[in-house]
């Protein structure tokens, strides 16, 4: 992949539109004085758009976070819809799967790319859920708001895990990695803040269907702190190399059906050539201070 084609954005954004704390213009400004190339806002059930282009970026692709609630009001189904033409109104169809299903294919007619997103929060579901769901094309791996249980818990899987649930099934699902930002004046551990989950996306120019395309087909890595000067992959191998921030070591693990790990190397560069494997191949860095990426799963040809 050109790194000259590496763009970087965030998916999962909130404004005053919903129930975040700052006008889409103050958070639009926020992202493009951090450096990012493209910005979804996602507000609950209301497709923001602004009146007026962004001088000198990001480029602001159309979204909605379609924000449905079963079971009396006990179990939340969030879709991010990327990408869309037009507002998608949510469905409630009473079951878990059913309404994930129903709200993934309204998303879809609109055009959009779908993501699931945190499937921990409130516990609401997992990859038993999604793996019976046809077209979404993401699921957050990671979500930087406070309360939505990445990391899992005693008898709970962590999204990470949800995300091989789902691969292990021969389903084919990308992980992102997003902010879900509410917060822009306050910054501490407990407010949803920007800054803290993004994707690179490759993709020929920096437009929205560039962008859409390269998130649909997986041409992309997720991170919250970890930075790929390389990733060069195909149906046999995965080529990596890392750029170096201030004294961080860095561990890079390939792995695949059901997290079994195949191996792992320091360093910052590693490549992996995939062998035996018929199902799939991921790769996750993780540096010295916490931060991670993932690359996302390669389908090797096996017949």
């Amino acid at each position: 992949m050109d790194l000259q084609k590496w763009y970087k954005g965030n998916l999962h954004t909130h404004t005053t539109e919903s129930d975040g704390d700052a006008d889409p213009e103050v958070v639009v400004e926020w992202y493009k004085q951090h450096g990012y190339d493209f910005l979804v806002l996602s507000d609950h059930n209301h497709r923001t758009i602004l009146d007026h282009p962004v001088e000198g970026g990001p480029l602001m692709i159309p979204g909605e976070e379609i924000t449905a609630r079963i079971q009396s009001d006990t179990i939340p189904i969030h879709l991010n819809g990327i990408g869309i033409s037009r507002l998608v109104e949510p469905i409630d169809a009473n079951e878990i799967v059913p309404t994930i299903q129903a709200n993934v294919d309204a998303i879809r007619q609109a055009g959009g790319v779908v993501s699931i997103n945190h499937p921990n929060f409130k516990w609401a579901f997992d990859h038993t859920h999604i793996s019976q769901i046809t077209g979404a094309d993401l699921v957050e791996i990671f979500n930087g708001n406070h309360g939505v249980n990445n990391h899992g818990g005693p008898g709970k899987f962590s999204a990470e895990e949800i995300w091989d649930g789902v691969l292990s099934t021969g389903k084919r699902i990308f992980g992102v990695a997003t902010d879900d930002s509410h917060h822009y004046f306050d910054f501490a551990k407990d407010m949803d803040n920007p800054g803290r989950g993004w994707v690179f996306v490759e993709a020929e120019e920096l437009t929205s269907n560039a962008i859409v395309n390269g998130l649909a087909t997986g041409r992309f890595y997720a991170s919250t702190g970890v930075t790929l000067e390389r990733l060069n992959t195909t149906e046999d191998s995965i080529d990596i190399k890392i750029v170096q921030e201030s004294t961080e070591l860095y561990l890079t693990t390939f792995s695949g059906v059901d997290g079994v790990i195949y191996e792992e190397t320091e360093g910052l560069e590693c490549s992996y050539s995939i062998k035996d494997q018929k199902d799939y191949v991921r790769a996750t860095i993780v540096s010295s201070n916490g931060y991670k990426a993932w690359t996302q799963p390669i389908f090797p040809n096996r017949g």
